[in-house]
């Protein structure tokens, strides 16, 4: 059963945590896709796909208690992996997903008023859904093009000593260009598509591109790092 580790109650807490449990299944459903499909052993009992409050997945049992201790995700996903192509499978997870990353936010949310509720469900609204995520044609790992010259949009070069070089964005007639171009780039950690107004840096190890914010690291905190490596590669060298 999966544990419950959140209890949120403001609309900031609830979008936390529904944005920490999107990220969790965006990277079951992305990057340890191999890991999840295995995972889905249609021999096994009904299985659940969760996303958890610290940004990790689980397929395990559904709660064993009635009513649950919050919304259960589709039970079963399992049983259907073996009788669908791969990617038509990953969709269908993907959109029984949604509709519950939607269900435990309303949970929490049901007891704001209503023009909280609204503002929630708006920032929710601004981020893609897990849907989108995993049927985009370009590839979550892919990054922007950063050596094309075009200051349009806040990102990090890097020189060839490795230095870190933030280039704020300025507003120009090739603004919009540049927005389109790379329009299709993912967070590694949020899933969100790129926006030419946020600032954002590549791991030198995986090369993956994520939001300055979800990693914590602000354009000037960049001008120091001469190698950065994001959370998820950090953690893996750090491992006996």
């Amino acid at each position: 059963m999966a544990a419950i580790s959140s209890s949120p109650r403001t609309v900031e807490e609830i979008f936390k945590d529904y944005s920490a449990r999107r990220s969790g299944i965006v990277r079951a459903l992305t990057y340890d896709v191999d890991e999840f499909y295995a995972t889905c052993d249609p021999e096994k009992e009904n299985l659940c796909l969760y996303g958890h409050p610290n940004e990790t997945w689980e397929v395990t049992l559904p709660a064993e208690e009635v009513p649950p201790e919050l919304p259960e995700p589709a039970l079963g996903i399992n049983f259907a992996r073996d009788g669908m192509h791969r990617r038509d499978w990953l969709s269908l997870v993907a959109v029984h997903t949604d509709s519950w990353l939607l269900a435990v936010a309303f949970y929490f949310g049901a007891r704001l008023n209503r023009n909280e509720r609204k503002r929630l469900f708006s920032m929710i609204n601004d981020l893609p859904t897990v849907f989108e995520v995993v049927t985009e044609r370009k590839h979550v790992k892919d990054k922007p093009n950063v050596d094309n010259g075009n200051k349009s949009r806040s990102s990090t070069k890097r020189t060839n000593d490795g230095q870190a070089k933030s280039t704020p964005r300025v507003y120009d007639e090739n603004y919009a260009e540049d927005e389109d171009e790379h329009g299709e780039t993912l967070c590694g950690s949020c899933g969100g598509n790129y926006s030419g107004d946020e600032f954002w840096i590549g791991c030198d190890i995986c090369e993956r591109w994520y939001h300055g914010k979800c990693v914590k690291i602000t354009p000037a905190k960049a001008e120091s790092i001469k190698q950065y490596k994001c959370p998820s590669c950090s953690t893996k060298k750090s491992r006996p």
